[in-house]
């Protein structure tokens, strides 16, 4: 049966101040590093009350956005505020617990293998990857292709071609998880000391250590504040 014609929501009004920011930095040709204008003036400008501009400015700060320093205002990240409908991260919200859980569970697993099984030819394509994460991450960028090689190349130095078939059931969703962790504030170097620690591990040939290593880094990407967020109902 279609969903078309399912009962229509009213537009909350925090997503309205989403929108008005949005055009604000648009018109007024802001750039990464400009600052918006303090939460009781926006919420005096645009008839509304602070609780509803926090929560505007909160769910920008959770699609990265923006940055709010303590005592020093909002700033822009980049140089727009093309948001994310709020309905799309209300659902990335509940299916991120459960990724991240079987992400463990395998990528665990295959780390411990890959240290057991790794050729030359793997550690290779892991230190390929991380030159390339790292030189992603020098050029301003996320990290996030050089952090797919890496875990693509470790998974791939375990020899399990079951295993390696689960985690191409769920590509969409860890590339999700993955991006949402890498535009976490200053994740990208995080994450890529945390993948230097878990190819030494391999290289060693360490299987205990590799595992932790791969679970402390899991761990860490679960991590974002879009689990810490609580959407708004009205």
């Amino acid at each position: 049966m279609t969903d078309a014609l399912r009962p229509m929501t009213k537009q909350r009004l925090y997503e309205q101040v989403l929108e008005r920011l949005r055009q604000y930095v648009a018109e007024g040709g802001l750039r990464a590093g400009d600052r918006l204008p303090p939460e009781r003036d926006l919420a005096q400008r645009l008839g509304v009350s602070r609780a509803s501009v926090k929560q505007a400015i909160v769910v920008l700060e959770v699609q990265g956005l923006v940055e709010a320093r303590h005592g020093g205002g909002t700033y822009l990240v980049r140089d727009s505020l093309d948001t994310e409908p709020v309905e799309r991260m209300v659902e990335r919200r509940r299916r991120l617990p459960d990724v991240l859980e079987a992400r463990e569970a395998l990528e665990t697993k295959l780390a411990e293998l890959a240290a057991e099984r790794r050729s030359e030819e793997d550690l290779d394509a892991m230190r390929s990857a991380l030159a390339h994460m790292a030189e992603e991450i020098e050029a301003g960028g996320h990290g996030v292709e050089g952090d797919r090689l890496f875990h693509a190349a470790v998974t791939a130095a375990a020899h399990s071609g079951l295993l390696a078939e689960f985690m191409r059931s769920i590509t969409e969703q860890i590339a999700e998880s993955r991006t949402e962790s890498l535009r976490q504030p200053g994740r990208p170097s995080r994450s890529l000391s945390q993948h230097q620690a878990i190819l030494d591990a391999i290289a060693a040939q360490q299987p205990r250590q590799a595992a932790t290593a791969m679970r402390r880094h899991v761990r860490t990407v679960a991590k974002v504040r879009l689990l810490d967020w609580e959407p708004e109902e009205s």
